[in-house]
């Protein structure tokens, strides 16, 4: 069976901004959310940037398991063991061997899901 496009993954949701540091030593302060009174307008942004949160995070765990991959490609004098990577990215081993199989999944182009 063919595996649905990923393209609803690469969707680009709201941007996420860097915030003013003035802001974000502020603990109630969360991208202005806490200034929008329109309740529409404020379910609407939030949304936003959960789906940007949610896009940002499958796409650092889609850069984790490259990095993995390619720090345990057997080829690399200096190559890592699941062991190694388990413990720099704090993972546990299961988990490492299954991003470093991701990870080539991902090198060949035909990126898989982890679960």
């Amino acid at each position: 069976m063919a595996e649905p496009e990923r393209t609803e993954r690469r969707l680009r949701p709201a941007p996420l901004l860097f915030e003013p540091s003035e802001a974000v030593a502020d603990p109630e302060h969360f991208f202005d959310l806490e200034s929008i009174e329109d309740p529409q307008e404020l379910l609407t942004r939030a949304t936003e940037l959960t789906l940007a949160f949610r896009a940002a995070q499958e796409r650092a765990v889609e850069f984790q398991a490259l990095a993995a991959a390619q720090l345990a490609d057997p080829r690399r004098f200096d190559r890592l063991s699941p062991a190694l990577i388990a413990e720099q990215a704090e993972w546990t081993e299961d988990y490492a061997r299954k991003m470093i199989e991701f990870g080539e999944t991902l090198q060949r182009g035909t990126g898989t899901d982890l679960t």
